[in-house]
């Protein structure tokens, strides 16, 4: 049994073992009488004893640290209904407390979980081979960081611009084929039109011959004179 798994439920005596989390609650197993029983958070808080703080004259100390003084001691464990022995005995297994701000209720506690984890040998400690694993993947991942800001990534970028020209040039190839076909077209439509005016041009002589004959018919005049 693990200690990071153990919890105290508002409402309820005592120490359980959670099992397993759902969104609306959890199954839990009494550390007392081994019961299990699904307990609602609607109604219930569940606090792991691993997020539990003493206040203490300095700073605040984790409930391990306590436990563990308590663990280590060889004073015997105060009856929990006397508030005076419950105080004379932390100050002298842990004097920091500040017992202005933690409660004989509070002392109560303490020594009620304390007899609980002993009696189901659970060993009081932190989890953390699991905080030391989050720090170095952690620490794996900066290191990942500069990989992926390497040149090859930027050498894969300008091929990617050195491409695009082509595809440009392509493209201009076209536009330039586009013209010469409305060049074709512009000279096809004025050679059609000089055909059309090329026929008054004919005509032009008729009316010339007909000028020159004037002429003619006058010399015969002065001959007769």
């Amino acid at each position: 049994m693990e200690y990071s798994k153990i919890i105290a439920i508002t409402g309820l005596p005592g120490l359980f073992e959670l099992i397993s989390s759902k969104s609306d609650g959890g199954i839990v197993r009494s550390l007392d009488d081994k019961s299990t029983r699904f307990v609602s958070s609607r109604v219930h808080q569940f606090s792991h004893l691993e997020s539990i703080e003493v206040y203490t004259t300095r700073h605040n100390v984790n409930l391990v640290d306590v436990l563990k003084a308590m663990e280590t001691s060889k004073e015997k464990l105060p009856d929990d209904k006397d508030s005076s022995a419950l105080k004379s005995y932390f100050e002298k297994v842990f004097p920091e407390i500040d017992f202005d701000r933690v409660y004989a209720s509070d002392l109560k506690k303490m020594v009620k979980w304390f007899s609980v984890l002993s009696n189901n040998q659970v060993e009081i400690k932190l989890s953390e081979p699991a905080e030391q694993d989050v720090e170095q993947t952690a620490v794996e991942i900066e290191e990942e960081k500069p990989l992926k800001k390497a040149a090859p990534a930027k050498a894969e970028i300008k091929s990617t611009e050195d491409k695009k020209p082509v595809k440009k040039t392509t493209e201009s190839k076209a536009t330039e084929s586009k013209p010469v076909k409305k060049a074709t077209g512009k000279k096809e439509k004025p050679e059609a039109k000089p055909s059309k005016k090329e026929a008054p041009k004919k005509a032009e002589p008729a009316s010339s011959k007909k000028s020159a004959s004037k002429p003619a018919a006058k010399k015969p005049a002065a001959k007769k004179k």
